[in-house]
């Protein structure tokens, strides 16, 4: 298994656009990827998100980063970003 913690900063004031966009990624994620385990979104303050995710092994991290909606969708989020994600990439012990 592979733990990602993605932690997005976005921009001041930006915060009901960005979770209507953000929103739409984790619901079709998690509608159309067999090897996701879990992939939501969390709020730690107005301008701080944190994606946690779990997949079942690489190959279906690399498929989710492939896919025409997550570029889409992620682009889209791009515009709110007050900067590039954190990323940790975990694996399961």
């Amino acid at each position: 298994m592979i733990g990602i913690v993605a932690t997005l900063k976005i921009k001041e004031g930006s915060g009901s656009d960005f979770e209507a966009i953000a929103s739409q990624l984790v619901e079709k994620v998690n509608a159309n990827e067999d090897g996701v385990v879990y992939y939501d979104l969390y709020k730690e303050d107005d301008t701080t998100y944190v994606f946690l995710e779990r997949y079942k092994d690489e190959e279906a991290h690399a498929a989710h980063g492939k896919t025409d909606y997550f570029r889409e969708l992620g682009a889209q989020m791009g515009g709110f970003m007050a900067g590039a994600p954190e990323i940790k990439m975990l694996q399961s012990v």
